[in-house]
């Protein structure tokens, strides 16, 4: 079975004349991208090999094998870089990729349906949870111990811990799409267990 792909960066404007570009990855060491062999784009059809890399304000300008002159630079811009999740080291407790998150069900302590985890976002003052309920809008909570007490990637969900501070309508809404998901799983529901070694 093919090894999921994870997108580690994103190919920017070029820089200089030699076939330079700014590319921005997602990796916690940034440099790290110079070691993972091939980098393609998601559909397979274009590899690309980094040949040298060096850091600048807050991207990398890297040189990529068969690139040596700015035209072709220039047309790289915008292309994202993939590798198969079995090429990334493995992960300490509590650390995960935004890719193994993604489309985890979440469920609430006391096991209500909320929804979907559509994405994981940073905008400066902590990691946020995006969840997609089955309707309206999605739900936005900081990703912590304390709100997501539970990653069971084994099981396939994330668990939810909804802070105080989501009440009146917010509350409302969601308590309103764990009900209605569950109307929906109603006739075919399971849950699954816990397994050995799961946060």
């Amino acid at each position: 079975m093919m090894s999921k792909l994870i997108c580690v960066a994103r190919i920017g404007a070029a820089h200089g004349v030699r076939g330079e570009v700014r590319l921005w990855t997602f990796t916690e060491d940034p440099l790290a991208v110079l070691h993972y062999g091939p980098l393609t784009t998601k559909d397979g059809s274009r590899s690309f090999e980094v040949t040298k890399a060096r850091e600048a304000k807050d991207h990398l300008v890297a040189s990529f094998k068969g690139i040596t002159d700015r035209n072709a630079a220039e047309r790289l811009n915008g292309v994202e870089l993939y590798v198969p999740r079995d090429r990334l080291p493995e992960t300490d407790d509590d650390e995960y990729y935004h890719a193994d998150l993604i489309g985890l069900a979440a469920e609430t302590t006391a096991g209500a349906p909320l929804g979907r985890v559509l994405a994981i976002h940073n905008f400066g003052a902590g990691d946020i949870i995006e969840i997609a309920p089955p309707s309206g809008s999605t739900l936005m909570l900081p990703f912590t111990n304390a709100v997501v007490p539970t990653v069971d990637l084994a099981g396939g969900r994330v668990i939810i811990e909804l802070p105080d501070e989501i009440d009146g309508e917010d509350r409302a809404s969601a308590d309103e799409s764990a009900s209605a998901e569950d109307d929906a799983a109603a006739p075919n529901s399971a849950r699954h267990p816990r397994e050995s070694g799961d946060p």
